[in-house]
């Protein structure tokens, strides 16, 4: 009997399910083929109907890993500061899915550097996402809640700060907790704000 079209997206949303557990498993370098295979209990040589070679996997792994952490849960919240802090919380460790989420991110970092291709792409995420705190930092600024200056900078040291909380919270799990990586968050606004008190400027909780 031939194959039809829903058992094809059937596989093919199976295959996507073996390929995201076997990048939060074993990261992104422990990406092949076999261990693919080996998770969704079927040969290689199914596999090679999708993807060709490795790069042909690695690029589908990049692009699943963009689409699934575009479709994660975001928190709502209010102008200003509390927009900043919900946006940074998201990027951070706090749930399984945003742990493995963070998991393949890092460990793709290698594949990133080692293609230029890959290099420029990356860029471009990461300068999206900072362009994205930025508007917050600038709302911030607005309302009395943060320092006044270049929006960008001071968005470029809280990315700066995020993404290193993320990966010693990755590393060392038992060390950073996830109450604990928020408590460091807060810290580290807090600071910010403390900074605009101090220059005189009106802060409004």
């Amino acid at each position: 009997m031939p194959r039809t079209k829903g058992d094809h997206e059937s596989r093919r949303r199976d295959v996507s399910e073996a390929v995201w557990h076997v990048m939060a498993a074993r990261g992104f370098t422990g990406l092949t083929l076999r261990a693919v295979a080996a998770e969704l209990g079927a040969s290689t040589g199914l596999l090679t109907h999708y993807f060709p070679n490795k790069n042909a996997l690695v690029e589908y792994a990049l692009d699943l890993l963009e689409q699934r952490t575009a479709a994660r849960p975001r928190r709502e919240a209010g102008p200003g500061l509390a927009s900043l802090r919900a946006a940074l919380l998201d990027i951070l460790p706090l749930t399984r899915a945003a742990t493995d989420s963070n998991r393949i991110w890092v460990s793709s970092w290698g594949a990133a550097l080692a293609d230029p291709d890959l290099t420029d792409d990356y860029a471009g995420k990461y300068a999206r996402s900072r362009a994205n705190l930025s508007q917050r930092v600038a709302a911030a600024q607005e309302l009395g809640e943060l320092p006044q200056g270049d929006p960008d900078r001071i968005a470029a040291g809280a990315h700066a700060f995020i993404l290193g909380l993320v990966v010693q919270a990755l590393l060392d799990p038992a060390a950073f907790p996830t109450d604990h990586q928020t408590a460091l968050l807060d810290d580290y606004l807090t600071a910010l704000t403390t900074l605009a008190d101090s220059r005189g400027e009106t802060h409004r909780p």
